[in-house]
C-alpha cells in the first residue's frame, strides 16, 4: 500500500467513525514491540480499536467474512466483528517488515445477555461463556423452572446454539403418599308370604300353592311337621301347618333384613427422582385365556390387579412439585363369571384415576372422589288375590335393596433425602424366631427383641387402635 492510498484509507475510516456508521468501542488492543499484548476478542456486530506503537504501511485480514478492518491512522485500526470464528490480522511496516500477527476471535455478543440474565435471575450464580458461535451456560441453579428460564433467554440470543452445563441444586427426590379410602354400605329387606293347600274334596284332589310353594319348596317339610326343611335361608322364616278335614293348609311368612359395611384402605408410598417415572404394584396377576393365531390355539395372558401407582414428579420452583399420577385399585369380582373355551373367567372391580396436579411439599390434594347410591324396590303379587285385605299378604312379596359407596383418593408429596440404613425400622424388626427354651418352656411365639431403635419399636405391643377409623 502506497503512502497516498494509506492516508486516503485513514481519512475514510475517520469519516465513517465521525458519522456513526462504525461506533467506536472503548476496548482497545495495543501492539507493542512487534507483538500484541493479547488475543483480540471482538463481539459480533461490534468493533474494537487496535493501536500499534510502530507505524504500519500495510495490513490485511485472513478471512474478511469473519472480521472487517478499516484504518483510522497509521497507528490505529478499526476491527468490526461480522461472523463467529477465528482469523488473523497482519500488520507490515513501510519497509515490508512484519510488525505483528494479531489473533482475532469473533464471538456472539453476550454482554447484553449477561445483563438481562442478572435482571431476570439475580440470585442465580450462572456463568456465561462463548464457544465458537454458541453460548455455554454453567453453574448451579436452585430449581428446574429457573433453569428453563435461563435456557429460554439464551435461545433468544443464540437460537439452537446453547450448551447447557448447569446443574440443579436442592432436593430433587419426591416421595408420594397416596391414600385410597373406600366405604361400602348395603341394606336389604324382604317380606313375603306363601300359602299351600293339599288334600281332596270328594273325588277331586287339590294341590295348590303361592309364593315359595309354587316350586314345592317348604311344602313337604311343613306338611311333615318340619318347618325348617327345604329352605336355603332359615333366618326370619315362620311356618305354620294345620288341617281341616281332608285338607291340609301350610302358611309360610318370610321377613329378612340384612346390613353390611365394607371398608377398603390402601396406602402405597413411592419415591422417585424429579422428572423420572416410578411404578408400584402390590397384588398379583390373573390368567386370562386368549385366542392365539388362526389355528384356534389358546394362549394365557396375565392381567395385573391390586394396588397400582404410576407417577412422574417434577420439582419446579420454591418447593413446588408437579405430579402426573395414574393410580388404581382393582380386585377380582367373583359375582360375575364368564365361561369361555372351558375356562371360567372372573370379572374385575377397578377404581382408577389419572390426572396432573401441582402442590407444595407436605400439602395434600383429594384428586378423586366418588359417591354412588344404588336403590332397588320390587313388589310382586298374585293378581287379585294380593289385593285382599289382611289375607293378601300371603299372596304378595316385597323386596327393598340399597347400596351406597364412597371413594376418596388423596395424594401428599414430600421432598426427601437419603438417610443411614440403621435409622430405618423394618416390619420384621418386631419379630424374632424364639428359641426352643422360649417356645416350649415359656410358651413364647416371639423371641426377645434386640436393643436400639429397632428394639424399642419391636418392644411395642399390638394392643390399642391402629390404622384408620372411618365413621
Amino acid at each position: 500500500m502506497g503512502r497516498c492510498s494509506f492516508w486516503k484509507a485513514g481519512a475514510v475510516g475517520l469519516a465513517l467513525a465521525w458519522t456513526g456508521v462504525f461506533p467506536l468501542q472503548a476496548e482497545t488492543l495495543r501492539v507493542m514491540q512487534g507483538a500484541s499484548t493479547s488475543a483480540l476478542n471482538v463481539p459480533m456486530n461490534r468493533a474494537v480499536v487496535v493501536e500499534s506503537d510502530e507505524p504500519f504501511a500495510e495490513l490485511s485480514i485472513a478471512n474478511p467474512g469473519i472480521a472487517d478492518i478499516s484504518t483510522l491512522s497509521d497507528r490505529s485500526i478499526y476491527v468490526l466483528g461480522k461472523a463467529p470464528g477465528r482469523t488473523t490480522l497482519t500488520l507490515l511496516s513501510m519497509d515490508g517488515r512484519l510488525i505483528a500477527n494479531v489473533e482475532v476471535q469473533v464471538s456472539p455478543d453476550v454482554a447484553e445477555f449477561k445483563e438481562r440474565l442478572r435482571q431476570i435471575l439475580p440470585d442465580e450464580p450462572i456463568e456465561v461463556r462463548t464457544a465458537n458461535d454458541g453460548i455455554v451456560l454453567s453453574g448451579q441453579v436452585s430449581s428446574l423452572q429457573k433453569l428453563d428460564r435461563a435456557l429460554d433467554l439464551a435461545n433468544r440470543y443464540a437460537p439452537e446454539r446453547v450448551s447447557n452445563l448447569m446443574t440443579i441444586g436442592g432436593t430433587q427426590q419426591v416421595m408420594l403418599k397416596v391414600r385410597f379410602a373406600e366405604m361400602q354400605r348395603s341394606v336389604a329387606k324382604n317380606l313375603s308370604g306363601s300359602l299351600a293347600i293339599n288334600g281332596t274334596i270328594g273325588d277331586v284332589g287339590i294341590n295348590a300353592g303361592s309364593g315359595r310353594f309354587t316350586d314345592g319348596g317348604q311344602r313337604d317339610g311343613i306338611f311333615n311337621g318340619n318347618s325348617a326343611s327345604g329352605s336355603d335361608r332359615t333366618e326370619g322364616i315362620a311356618a305354620l301347618g294345620f288341617s281341616a278335614g281332608s285338607l291340609e293348609f301350610a302358611v309360610l311368612l318370610e321377613a329378612l333384613e340384612s346390613k353390611g359395611v365394607v371398608r377398603t384402605l390402601a396406602e402405597p408410598n413411592l419415591s422417585a427422582l424429579s422428572g423420572q417415572e416410578a411404578k408400584f404394584l402390590a397384588g398379583g396377576e390373573y390368567p386370562i385365556p386368549v385366542a392365539s393365531g388362526n389355528d384356534g390355539q389358546i394362549a394365557i395372558e396375565y392381567k395385573p390387579f391390586g394396588v397400582e401407582l404410576n407417577f412422574t414428579p417434577v420439582v419446579v420452583d420454591d418447593n413446588v412439585i408437579n405430579l402426573t399420577i395414574n393410580a388404581a385399585v382393582s380386585s377380582i369380582d367373583n359375582s360375575i363369571t364368564l365361561e369361555s373355551s372351558g375356562f371360567t373367567i372372573n370379572a374385575f372391580k377397578r377404581r382408577e384415576t389419572s390426572t396432573t396436579v401441582e402442590m407444595r411439599d407436605g400439602e395434600s390434594f383429594a384428586i378423586a372422589g366418588l359417591l354412588q347410591d344404588d336403590f332397588r324396590d320390587l313388589n310382586g303379587q298374585v293378581p287379585w288375590l294380593g289385593d285382599i285385605p289382611v289375607l293378601g299378604i300371603l299372596f304378595r312379596s316385597a323386596e327393598y335393596q340399597r347400596a351406597q359407596s364412597e371413594l376418596v383418593i388423596i395424594v401428599t408429596p414430600h421432598l426427601v433425602t437419603p438417610t443411614r440404613g440403621e435409622a430405618l425400622v423394618l416390619p420384621t424388626d418386631r419379630v424374632r424366631i424364639p428359641t426352643e427354651r422360649e417356645l416350649f418352656l415359656f410358651g413364647k411365639v416371639v423371641g426377645r427383641t434386640p436393643n436400639g431403635a429397632a428394639g424399642e419399636v419391636a418392644g411395642q405391643d399390638f394392643s390399642g387402635s391402629y390404622g384408620y377409623v372411618m365413621e
